[in-house]
Parts: C-alpha cells; structure tokens; sequence
C-alpha cells in the first residue's frame, strides 16, 4: 500500500507510453486511490501464492513494475512474468537487470521450475530483455491479450530452472 502514489504517478507518467502494450485499464486508474484498489486486490492472490509484484527501482528512483503470476505449484512450478520500464530509462538495461533479479529469485527462494514470459510481436526491445536473461522463443500465440483495443499476437517465451 505504501507504493500506490508512486505507482499511480510513474502509471499517469508513462500513460502515453504504455497504451500500445497495456489490456484496457479503468477510468482513474493512474490515480492514488485506484492503485490502493488495485494493490489491495493484489494483495489477496498474493496471500494465495497466485501473484507476487515487485517495483523496479533504478537510480534511487521508480523505474517500472514487474509481475510473477498465474503460479502454478504442484508438479508444474511455473509462473508467467510481466513488465514495464518507465520511457525515460528505457534501453538502458533497467528491465534487462530486472528481469534476471526475479530470475534469481523465481528459481531460487520461490522455488519455479519454469518461467514464461509472452511479448507483442513486434515489441523487439522485450523480446530482447528475454533472450539476454536465457529465455528461449517457445511459439506464436494467435489473439492472445486484448491490448490496445485488439486481439494481438503474441511470441512464447519460456525458461526453466536447469
């Protein structure tokens, strides 16, 4: 809770930016109030173990967001990761770092046996992001997020712990 007016000002920061890669989002949701709402939410799939969410810091400031969900345990141990930079630290290796700290952390104390990770088709810089952290391009999914107001494609990625 105590990150909901930071995320609401990086989110209405950034708004233009994201609108290409974002699901559709609610009226006021770059907002304090609706980030405690949302954060709050959160909080209950975390406490299920479904979702972990991490704030990306860089420079001693707010950098991004990184999300760990749809975690599977049982024989599966896999997780589906998400996340965002904000533009202005863009292709500087902010996501780059980030990612391969969640890695450490998904393989080792949360115990995942794969993490899978999914990208626009035409998003390079994250593809990128992926295969410098050992992710390896699994498949396309056809119409696989709503984003930006269509079904859009997607390239699978996947890494496991070995």
């Amino acid at each position: 809770m105590r990150d909901a007016d930071t995320l609401a000002a990086i989110y209405a920061e950034n708004h233009a930016f994201l609108e290409p890669f974002d699901p559709p989002r609610s009226e006021g949701f770059a907002t304090a109030a609706a980030q405690r709402r949302e954060l709050k939410a959160l909080e209950r799939e975390r406490s299920a173990d479904r979702l972990e969410r991490f704030l990306i810091w860089a420079d001693d400031e707010p950098a991004g967001v990184i999300s760990v969900s749809r975690i599977t345990r049982g024989p599966f141990q896999n997780a589906g990761l998400g996340y965002w930079v904000v533009e202005r630290l863009n292709g500087r290796g902010v996501a780059t770092r980030a990612v391969g700290l969640v890695c450490e952390w998904g393989f080792g104390e949360a115990g995942f046996h794969r993490l899978e990770a999914a990208t626009l088709v035409d998003n390079i810089a994250s593809q990128t992001v992926l295969r410098r952290n050992g992710f390896t391009e699994i498949g396309l999914s056809p119409r696989y997020l709503f984003i930006n107001g269509a079904w859009r494609d997607h390239i699978l990625f996947a890494r496991t712990a070995d």
